[in-house]
């Protein structure tokens, strides 16, 4: 049986590599793959929070690089990709054929640098379909390096890779005397790709030669422009064709009107899934049956053979023990809306929507200080938080990771709490169900709106490409599921294990019940709730589902429901999510985000049943 193995460390290369450079969604992870199984290692770049994946193939190092477009430092991406290439032995430049005359325009940065590299030409067969002919052998002849035609669905192409690597070599075709007013200027740049960063603007190699920091890279880039042009005339012919299903299909994914009514079918798909057949039928079996009906019983039974003291049995298999509620909590709850979510995402990924629904909501996203990417963090969110939180590592700028961090922990309800909320708000009606979603949907826009406004920055653009739609590949849903379900669970399970005993020691120190009795008052006289709601709040930080569950078995009134339901959904989220909070965002921003989850949920919980009492009485 084959086993991942991931561990996080600083990225560093300290021995011969290749490396897999291309545009975003060009195919190069799959490669990755295939190269090197699924044995990585997942480490951030230094000073980010940019993942980079590493793994092994017969002696060399081999990384998957971020997407980028070029290496002309725009973003984050850009700047990151162009240190690790500056390392290169050998380079795999993936590129997608559906998109020639985009991608090549990295592929001849990179020949210009006189790097060693070969071209996977992927996708060709679908760029076929599409009327798009490429003379492969001419390709070759033009750039100067081997030209592989592959096909990551299939697989096919990446054995002939394999048997190329020994002998990837830099191009025969290097050109890079470009017109340019630094030809005159710095005939001492003798280094060819500290010349080509040069002719990007590259900050650090003007500043090294002296050269004036203001220099233009658009007349390099016109030049450049041209000779794709010249290339893709020669070695691309485009046979025109009818359109097709999934083109027609496409095009209604980013229509201002049909692609929300396509994202609202998309997301009822999702709810059924996840948050009905996965959250209640599947988390009903694994958690209540198999976890609190067997293993907790059975952990509890075998504990108590050892005769312990009784504070050592509540650390360990009490309410809060290390060995009971983290554990029914990860496998029993958490692993199946994991799993779930993430063989949802990595099908809309492998389908080709989630590019095209990060483009259709953009603007939208705006208004709230974010771009399109960050639909998929925000998404994540109504399955897991914690795991939303450490997605947001994939945003661009910290200005946007921590307004999403923000709108996570503040208003997006995890797949376990809406279950309950759901269950619960039907009860109330139509009218108190509509208000709810109504609350939170206006709290978003209104929280989003005014960190966009105070937190200094602007939103960075949304760059990306979309995709051909096709089929996903099972192995590669798979695939991809089965690694991040693993990476999530090393990287945020043992926090379920902290929070657990620090619960546990505040209910052996009476800390628990001090913290009942201390918001008490707010929850009586200005929520208008029983006393014993408090309770499910102070629940609601060890899991967020549980402080829902806690309001179950009180009678309480549909507007009490309200006032419940909206404030513990703005309420802190469960200490697994606060920890990995801290440990993404820092101390000063996380505390933050923290105390202003608990001061908002009681502040805006309470005012609803005020302005309800002052218009209706109670």
């Amino acid at each position: 049986m084959t086993h991942c193995h991931e561990e996080q460390e600083q990225f560093e290369i300290k021995e011969r590599n290749i490396l897999l450079v291309g545009n975003p969604n060009c195919g190069k992870s799959v490669i990755f793959h295939k190269l090197t199984g699924i044995y990585t290692h997942v480490s951030n770049y230094p000073g980010t929070t940019l993942q980079i994946y590493q793994g092994k193939y017969k002696g060399y190092a081999v990384i998957d690089t971020p997407g980028v477009y070029g290496i002309s430092s725009i973003n984050t991406e850009e700047n990151i990709v162009k240190k690790i290439i500056l390392k290169a032995h050998k380079i795999i430049n993936v590129v997608n054929a559906l998109h020639l005359d985009r991608e090549l325009f990295l592929t001849l940065q990179l020949i210009d640098m006189g790097l060693p590299l070969i071209v996977a030409l992927n996708f060709k067969n679908e760029a076929e379909k599409n009327g798009i002919k490429i003379d492969v052998e001419e390709l070759s002849k033009q750039l100067g390096v081997k030209v592989i035609p592959i096909d990551v669905v299939k697989g096919t192409g990446v054995s002939e890779i394999k048997a190329n690597i020994s002998n990837i070599k830099p191009s025969t075709k290097l050109q890079y005397n470009y017109k340019s007013p630094i030809v005159t200027s710095s005939q001492k740049i003798k280094n060819r790709i500290e010349y080509i960063l040069a002719l990007e603007s590259d900050k650090k190699v003007l500043k090294k030669y002296g050269l004036d920091t203001k220099i233009s890279a658009d007349e390099v880039y016109q030049q450049r422009r041209k000779r794709i042009n010249d290339v893709i005339t020669v070695v691309q012919k485009n046979e025109s064709k009818k359109s097709d299903f999934k083109k027609k299909l496409a095009s209604l994914m980013i229509h201002p009107f049909f692609g929300f009514f396509f994202l609202a079918l998309v997301l009822y798909l999702a709810y059924q899934i996840v948050g009905v057949f996965v959250a209640q039928t599947v988390v009903g079996f694994t958690e209540e049956i198999m976890m609190q009906g067997h293993y907790v019983p059975y952990i509890q039974q075998f504990v108590n053979l050892f005769y312990f003291p009784s504070w050592v049995n509540t650390l360990l298999v009490g309410e809060f023990g290390i060995l009971t509620m983290p554990v029914a909590y990860l496998i029993g709850l958490l692993l199946p809306l994991v799993i779930s979510f993430y063989l949802l995402l990595s099908i809309l990924e492998d389908s080709g929507y989630l590019p095209r629904l990060a483009f259709l909501i953009d603007k939208w996203l705006n208004k709230v200080g974010l771009n399109g990417k960050a639909v998929i963090p925000l998404i994540l969110g109504f399955g897991c938080v914690t795991m939303a939180t450490i997605t947001t590592r994939m945003l661009d700028t910290k200005r946007e990771r921590n307004i999403a961090s923000a709108l996570l922990n503040f208003a997006v309800p995890c797949s376990a709490q809406l279950a309950v909320i759901t269950a619960l708000i039907a009860t109330a009606g139509g009218f108190f169900t509509l208000a709810f979603a109504s609350i939170i949907f206006a709290f978003f826009v209104i929280l989003g709106t005014v960190l966009h406004k105070v937190i200094p920055g602007s939103s960075s653009s949304l760059i990306l490409s979309l995709p051909a739609l096709q089929i996903p590949r099972i192995s590669n849903i798979v695939l991809k599921t089965f690694v991040r379900t693993k990476h999530f669970l090393i990287e945020a399970g043992i926090w379920f294990f902290v929070g657990a005993l620090i619960i546990s020691i505040f209910q052996l120190t009476g800390i628990l019940v001090m913290l009942q009795n201390l918001i008490s008052p707010i929850i009586v006289n200005w929520m208008g709730l029983p006393k014993e709601a408090a309770i499910g709040y102070i629940m609601g930080i060890v899991r967020r589902d549980f402080g829902a569950a806690g309001f179950f078995n009180l009678n309480l009134m549909p507007i009490q429901l309200l006032v419940a339901l909206v404030s513990i959904t703005l309420f802190t989220p469960c200490i697994a999510a606060i920890l990995i909070l801290y440990k993404e965002r820092g101390a000063k921003i996380a505390s933050a985000i923290w105390l202003g989850t608990i001061i908002t949920a009681f502040f805006v919980g309470g005012l609803i049943f005020q302005i309800w009492r002052m218009f209706n009485g109670l």
